[in-house]
């Protein structure tokens, strides 16, 4: 039924965001006190038409039901920015910045955005809410009885709240050849051709081609045939066998290209990643200046040796930087031979076995957060060394540097930090990093940031 009617849907969606943003303005307005002058009425317009274009240009009026919210919403405050940058370079360039109430104007910024979100959330959990029940389905199929299907059915088995029906798998090959998805939800119901009779019949709303890319030829075709029906068409590429990070789709002229490991930290993420370093960066980096002037002199009377250390480490995309630590140990190693700490070690100094405990010789690296070279959160760096040792044993080590080293991280608060006296020690730190760089949210790096300050495995296995 929403299939049919997607177009009103998506007019209906324009005029309610219309409707927001006026209201947004009015609340801003009268909530100050203010009187609805012509201004007000140019600006709101203005502010209509401007979203209107970010909006398209952001893709925001499609489907979203197969797509994370958070995505939606990204979308929504990205175009909102953009109407307000316009606005104002506007009333600057013009010179009638001063004809409007700075503090209603930034009312308005605030509160449209949070009107745009919030009914679209509300739209969203009562959607959810019908299609766990039944409603408001799409009928599709799997064509492909392979391992990537039964990975596709399990992941829609888990979400009934997308509302999509898996009526069947399709597939050419023998009983003997083709896998058995029954007990996943995917009963077999009979060959491509059943298939295309199907949707040249309009019984099904999308296909979900799941046949291995080996099998180039026989997609072409079934893409040429599904091509004469109104059934909308996936192609489920079986990237299951590769180690997939921050994969996305882009395009070199009219040659679409898709990333298999890329950094999740490009556009806006990017930029919202940058700013949280310098904010909060700078805000530990005053509450720490007098304690890190207290340990460097307690360093310099307790021990021979400078008070920092410097150690060859790989930073984004593999570069070599110099991480800065407080000397904890009597010697300064950063040569071929770097042995971890252990347990008693004797290098380790009386103060610096109490800064490696509490991390606190970690501090001056937020330094380095400002400067741009660290990120407060994200894989720890390594030792170049130990680099160059686990590359060649764990697969996949070596994508934790497509993003900045962080000073703390995911592996960290659960625990796999320090000593990695076995190769397994290290791969379950290298899962945890990934990890992270697949799912990364700003509310997950505040999230990891706190665990780290009260979290009781952060410093495990820390000598």
């Amino acid at each position: 039924m929403l299939r049919e009617h997607e177009n009103v849907i998506h007019r209906l969606q324009r005029l309610a965001d219309i409707a927001w943003i006026i209201l947004a303005h009015v609340i801003s307005i009268y909530a100050y006190h203010q009187p609805w002058r012509r201004e007000s009425s140019n600006a709101t317009l203005a502010a209509v038409l401007v979203f209107s274009i970010a909006a398209e240009f952001c893709s925001l009026y499609r489907p979203w039901r197969i797509e994370k919210f958070r995505v939606e919403l990204r979308m929504i405050c990205l175009a909102w920015l953009s109407t307000v940058f316009v606005l104002n370079t506007f009333a600057v360039a013009t010179k009638t910045s001063a004809d409007y109430s700075r503090v209603a104007s930034f009312g308005w910024f605030v509160l449209a955005p949070l009107l745009l979100c919030g009914w679209r959330i509300l739209v969203r959990l009562i959607l959810r809410a019908q299609r766990a029940r039944g409603r408001n389905t799409r009928k599709v199929v799997v064509l492909g009885a392979t391992p990537n299907a039964r990975e596709l059915c399990a992941e829609i088995a888990e979400r009934p709240w997308l509302g999509i029906r898996v009526l069947g798998v399709y597939d050419d090959r023998g009983p003997d050849r083709r896998e058995n998805l029954a007990d996943a939800g995917c009963p077999f119901s009979g060959s491509s051709a059943d298939l295309l009779e199907a949707c040249r019949a309009n019984q099904i709303d999308a296909v979900y081609i799941a046949l291995p890319l080996r099998a180039e030829p026989r997609i072409a075709h079934l893409l040429q045939e599904l091509s004469n029906t109104t059934a909308t068409v996936y192609l489920v590429a079986d990237f299951f066998m590769f180690n997939l990070l921050s994969a996305r789709w882009s395009t070199i002229g009219e040659i679409p290209l898709i990333s298999v490991h890329d950094t999740p930290f490009v556009g806006v993420d990017g930029w919202i990643k940058r700013l949280e370093d310098i904010v909060v960066g700078s805000f530990i980096v005053l509450l720490i200046s007098i304690p890190m002037l207290v340990i460097a002199v307690a360093i310099k009377l307790t021990s021979k040796g400078p008070v920092f250390f410097r150690q060859r480490r790989y930073g984004l995309n593999g570069k070599e930087i110099r991480v800065l630590k407080f000397r904890s140990m009597t010697v300064m190693q950063d040569g071929p031979d770097v042995p971890q700490a252990t347990k008693d070690d004797v290098r380790v100094t009386p103060l610096g076995k109490f800064l490696r405990r509490t991390s606190m010789d970690e501090l001056p690296q937020f330094l380095q957060v400002i400067t741009g070279k660290m990120s407060i959160v994200g894989p720890r760096p390594h030792a170049v060394v130990h680099n160059e040792t686990y590359r060649s044993l764990i697969r996949g080590y070596m994508l934790r540097h497509k993003v900045k080293p962080g000073i703390t991280g995911w592996a960290q608060i659960n625990g796999w930090r320090g000593e990695t006296p076995e190769v397994s020690w290290m791969e379950n730190r290298i899962r945890f990093d990934l990890e992270y760089i697949r799912r990364w949210t700003l509310l997950w790096d505040l999230k990891i940031i706190l665990l780290t300050v009260v979290g009781r495995k952060t410093n495990r296995n820390v000598f």
